[in-house]
């Protein structure tokens, strides 16, 4: 993709090897701004210090997974950033999983095994067709209704895509 070379990312995963496939496709895709992070609670204090553009995080971690991490990043008093896009990489995509992700506030979502083109297909969702953000009593993030939906909100998107 051309221009990703300003984009600043975050990488939240706590499997080192994990870390460094993505590290080495987000490279190959000219991202020059990488910080990676081991864990949930570590990534949320690499955003204190430095201003992603993007967070890829994994499903799975320990103290805090990721969906406490974009609970926290959407509405913690303290967050640098709450509309800061959250691509969640998982092994588990059940249908269960990719709901509690999507209602945690993800933007996109990756099933393992990665491919580099399913990394670039959900960079490019989330910086060329940016969904607006809503909030009600129990949710803040990315709006989770299909574009078919957006004139009656009431009606939910029945499909998995978040």
């Amino acid at each position: 993709m051309v221009g990703l070379e300003t984009l600043r990312v975050l990488l939240v995963d706590d499997n080192p090897h994990m870390r460094a496939i993505v590290s080495t496709i987000l490279k190959g895709i000219g991202v020059r701004q990488l910080r990676e992070a081991q864990d949930g609670a570590d990534g949320l204090q690499a955003l204190r210090s430095w201003p992603a553009d993007l967070a890829i995080i994994d499903f799975r971690m320990d103290p805090l997974d990721g969906a406490q991490f974009t609970r926290m990043v959407r509405n913690s008093s303290d967050s640098q950033n709450p509309y800061l896009p959250i691509i969640m990489m998982t092994g588990f995509a059940d249908r269960g999983r990719v709901f509690e992700a999507r209602d945690a506030g993800v933007t996109e979502i990756i099933a393992k095994p990665l491919t580099a083109r399913s990394i670039i297909e959900r960079i490019e969702a989330v910086i060329m067709r940016p969904r607006p953000f809503v909030r009600t009593a129990d949710y803040f993030g990315p709006l989770r209704r299909g574009i078919d939906d957006a004139k009656d909100p009431g009606k939910t998107t029945k499909s998995l895509d978040i």
